[in-house]
């Protein structure tokens, strides 16, 4: 799946599933702009990246979450590049925060704005580049979107709409040559966990709570996005693509209930 010269924003691309996605794409040769807020994180990426396709990343320091700085993601690519052909909102926060709490609806305002406003806000600054590129949008959401999850209405909800988000202009630009697809993953190791304020054995034992016994490695994510935004899956829009290690197979709550 060779990627040469084409033109991939990669959001939230510092660790975890956006740094591993981001690499790949290099290593297949494509123009990547790295997109976070961690500055020595996006250095070590980009340095990566470099060693293993050869050309440097456009580096962006970015806060998703604000609209200007995630509309600016998408100028300084096309001024950099000349053009953008692959988009990947993978830019994402989690918590744990009850309904009961007071402080309920300050964290369900930066949870959405962080996991679905900066999602639209990007796409819209994306799409008429992709519209000329014929290009394509990868949204990373999760099994959250169709999992409820105690404790964390706000993330579910922000994934599921999201996914009805990605969904509904999959329909309205597939008449422009522009394909929008969704990856869901389950329990994957990343620096959220530590964020959500979960220990290493936790997730040791969430990954073994899950039917297949493991959890997700970050690149397995990655190839799948590669897969879609490659012209093997030209055929493919509107679609939502679960890697989760059985996980849904449990019924309608997530592995991370294991956690409570």
């Amino acid at each position: 799946m060779s990627f040469k010269d084409k033109v991939v924003i990669v959001t939230g691309s510092s660790s975890g599933i956006g740094a591993a996605t981001a690499k790949l794409f290099a290593r297949e040769g494509a123009k990547v702009t790295l997109v976070g807020r961690n500055v020595n994180k996006l250095k070590n990426i980009e340095r990566e990246c470099t060693e293993l396709g050869g050309v440097q990343p456009l580096t962006i320091v970015a806060d998703v979450s604000k609209d200007e700085e995630a509309k600016a993601i998408v100028q300084k690519t096309v001024e950099h590049h000349g053009k953008l052909d692959v988009l990947v909102n993978n830019a994402g926060i989690g918590s744990f925060s009850s309904i009961l709490d007071t402080n309920y609806m300050t964290e369900f305002d930066r949870i959405i704005t962080t996991n679905l406003r900066a999602v639209v806000v990007t796409t819209n600054a994306a799409l008429p580049h992709l519209i000329q590129s014929k290009g394509n949008i990868i949204n990373i959401s999760s099994i959250s979107g169709v999992c409820p999850t105690p404790a964390m209405s706000h993330y579910c909800t922000s994934k599921a709409a999201l996914d009805h988000f990605s969904r509904s202009i999959a329909a309205e630009v597939a008449s422009k040559g522009v394909r929008v697809n969704i990856v869901s993953p389950g329990p994957v190791k990343t620096d959220i966990t530590h964020t959500m304020g979960i220990s290493d054995e936790q997730v040791e034992i969430m990954g073994k709570s899950t039917p297949l016994g493991f959890l997700i490695k970050s690149e397995e994510v990655g190839e799948l996005v590669l897969y879609l935004a490659s012209s093997k899956a030209k055929s493919i829009t509107g679609s939502t693509f679960v890697i989760d290690v059985g996980s849904t197979l449990q019924g309608i709550t997530s592995s991370l209930e294991i956690l409570k």
